[in-house]
This record gives C-alpha cells, structure tokens and sequence, in this order.
C-alpha cells in the first residue's frame, strides 16, 4: 500500500472520499530534508488535486487514480532502479482555487518530493507548474488542458495527454467527417460554456475560431458561471435559435444540469456533441441519468479500449464505489509516466528526472498514443478520441481504428 502521512493524518477512507483538510499535506520525515533519496528511502511523489470546493467531484477521481497507480507500483516491489525503494504520496488540497495549489507545492518542496502530479484544471496546473519551477521540481500535468500551461518555457513541466489546440482541432475534424458521411445534416451550431475559469472561454474561442472556416455557421454563444444553479435561460435561447448542433463545454455538475435541463424543455437540436464535455463522457452521468445522456457526443480524453490494463483499472476504479472517469485515468497514467522517467533516470535527483521525462519514449500506457514524444513539455503523440453514449454505454465512434460502435448522427427524432 501507498506509505502516506499528513499533517493532520489522512485514512485511506478520507483519501478516496476527498475530503481532507484544506491545505493539509503528506509529509514523511523531517520537512526539509534533500530530495535526492537513498536507494532504500521512499521516492516522494507530491499529488495535488482540488478535493475541496466547486471541482471537488474531478478531484478526488484524480486523487484516486494517482494513488491506485502508487499502490501498484509499490506493490509489485517499488522502484527496480532503486533497489526496491517505494513511492510515498505526499497528499495536498488545492481546494478548487490557483493560489492554495501553489501553497500546496510549497508545502511539497520542503517536504522534499522528487516530482508533482496534478492539478487537475487548467487554472490551477498555470499556478501549480510556475510554483514548481522555482525549485526545479518536475510537474507532470495530469488534466489540465490549457495550451499555455506548456507555452511559458517551463522546462520542469510535462502534459502526457492533449491540450485545447489538438483537441478542439480533432473534434472539428471528427464532426465534419461524421457529419459528411451522415449526408451533412448539420450546418448551425450553438456553443455553451462555462466562463468561470480558464477553460471555457478558451475552448469557446478555438471551437468558433475552427468551426467557422469548415462551413459551420455558429448562431450564438452562450456563456454560463461555474456552477450555474440554472439553465432554463440558456435551454429556451437555444430553443428559440433552433440550431442543428449544440456544443457545451463546462464541468460535471454543469454538464449534468445543462443536459437535464435540455430534456425537460424538450429541446432536442439533431446532434449533442461536446468537446472537453465535463459531463458527456462520464458512466455516472449514464448509470443516473440515462434519458439524458443518451445519443450525446464527447470528444475529450479516452483510453484505448483494446487495452485490457485499462478495463482492469475500470474494474479496480468501481469496486471503489467511484465512477470510472477520464480524472481516473489520466492521473494514473501521469504517475505512470514519471515512474517511468524515475526508473530511466535511475535516481530521485530531481534534474535526471526532468531529463529522463524530456527524452521519454514511454510506451507502457494504456492510451491511444503510441510512444511518448515530449516537445518542449507537450506529448505531441497525444490524441482526443470521440465517444457517443449508446445503450447505456459509452462507445468510442472515432477515430475508426479505435471504434467500438458507428455513431448514431444525427440522433433519432
């Protein structure tokens, strides 16, 4: 099991319902000590998520898959390169806001962690990744999506999965592909997003940036605060603009009531097809609300579904109690990968990891990536993939060598 200790004493309960202490961290030893590990010393791994606050719910699944992804590497004897030596997770709330993760990294520094896994959105990975440089702490980006979280020159910092650029690219992409071969049944879009952080705004500027040269006419945007406790408004606006498509971009608790509230008003557009849809791609949103969720697109981070890790993982992730998300997934793989720079660099010096992590090939996923290429923090090998919830399932439906089902376009009246 995961060796962890915080100030005010975690229980694993505690850890996978995400409900520490604000600011509370995990700390083995004396604070301060060096980062650079004996061969028999535990390998500090500093795991920052918002457990606490509005993005409480992709937080702790983050949390989850990072410690599940610790548990196993200790459990199948540590780190090889290191004689054996295990991973420590020193824990740490962001509690949803930027500057209580850069605290948190502080708080990881004198700690003396080898490496930062985190911090989920993409407002707190810019504070959170900064923090880390300061010290030369390697910082491994589990979510966060924003491109410039890897265009400040910050060479400690590495994102495994894709960011806005390539993802809005690929679902533009996608749609004109499924909307042709569908007989091009939509022209008119309405987009719907959070403008609350970072995120949202930024997905709905790139979204009409790309839509429009491909032909798409965008009747409107519509913007909506974090947490939004209301989406009548919005769901009468669209009905009044009756457009062929409707893309929302916004967090879980949003995309539930947005989609909800779409059924109950009975505004059914041809086509749902979300990018980074906060909700769209999540088995909770099928197991509670399967009417609504049915025949929605998603093109958001995915797992390949021929890898037999990644279904264990979903397995492992269930018998939790906990919902098998993209939060699971990409923070597991993030520990992954630093294990692997680890191992490469034979050390926990942090500056042979930031090299080992520069230089990665990592092939050992369970993502539809190939091998690693980090160029200048970004895997540029990196890809989005486009899920439809079908039958109380989520199908991947692009690209087609990764297709577990067609997709149903437009959906049925």
């Amino acid at each position: 099991m995961t060796k962890t200790k915080t100030f005010n004493e975690f229980s694993r309960r505690q850890v996978l319902a995400g409900v520490a202490a604000g600011g509370a961290v995990a700390a083995a030893g004396t604070l301060g000590m060096p980062h650079i590990a004996r061969a028999a010393d535990p390998v500090k791994i500093g795991v920052v998520h918002p457990v606490t606050g509005f993005l409480q719910f992709s937080g702790t699944q983050c949390r989850f898959g990072a410690v599940t992804a610790i548990d196993e590497v200790n459990a199948a004897g540590g780190l090889k390169a290191l004689g054996g030596a295990p991973l420590e997770a020193v824990l740490g709330d962001a509690q949803s806001k930027a500057e209580i993760g850069a605290a948190e990294v502080e708080k990881f520094n004198e700690a003396g962690v080898s490496a930062v896994v985190g911090a989920y959105a993409s407002g707190i990975c810019l504070a959170t990744t900064q923090t880390a440089a300061k010290y030369g702490i390697p910082h491994v980006v589990d979510v966060g999506v924003s491109d410039q979280i890897v265009s400040r020159g910050l060479e400690n910092t590495f994102r495994f999965g894709p960011g806005f650029g390539t993802i809005t690219k690929e679902g533009v992409d996608h749609l004109i592909a499924i909307n042709k071969e569908a007989g091009s049944p939509v022209k008119s879009v309405v987009i719907v997003h959070e403008n609350t952080t970072p995120f949202g705004s930024g997905m709905a500027g790139l979204l009409e940036k790309n839509l429009t040269p491909a032909g798409f006419e965008v009747k409107e945007i519509l913007p909506h605060p974090t947490g939004n406790k209301d989406f009548n408004n919005i769901a009468l606006k669209i009905k009044e603009l009756n457009p062929d498509l409707v893309i929302p971009s916004h967090y879980y608790g949003d995309g539930v009531l947005f989609l909800r509230t779409l059924q109950r008003q009975r505004v059914q557009p041809k086509a749902i097809y979300s990018v980074l849809g906060g909700a769209s791609s999540q088995y909770r949103l099928v197991n509670e609300f399967p009417d609504a969720a049915e025949y929605v697109m998603d093109c958001n981070h995915w797992f390949d579904p021929r890898k037999d890790a990644a279904l264990a993982l979903r397995k492992k992730t269930e018998a939790a109690g906990l919902s098998y998300s993209y939060e699971v997934f990409l923070a597991y793989e993030a520990v992954m990968f630093a294990v692997d720079a680890i191992e490469r660099a034979g050390s926990a010096d942090r500056a042979k990891i930031i090299e080992a992590m520069a230089s990665s090939t990592w092939d050992g996923h369970f993502m539809p990536y190939g091998p690693t290429k980090m160029v200048n923090g970004q895997n540029e090998g990196a890809q989005a993939m486009v899920m439809q919830v079908l039958d109380k399932e989520i199908e991947v439906v692009a690209p087609k060598e990764f297709a577990t089902k067609a997709p149903v376009f437009p959906r049925p009246a």
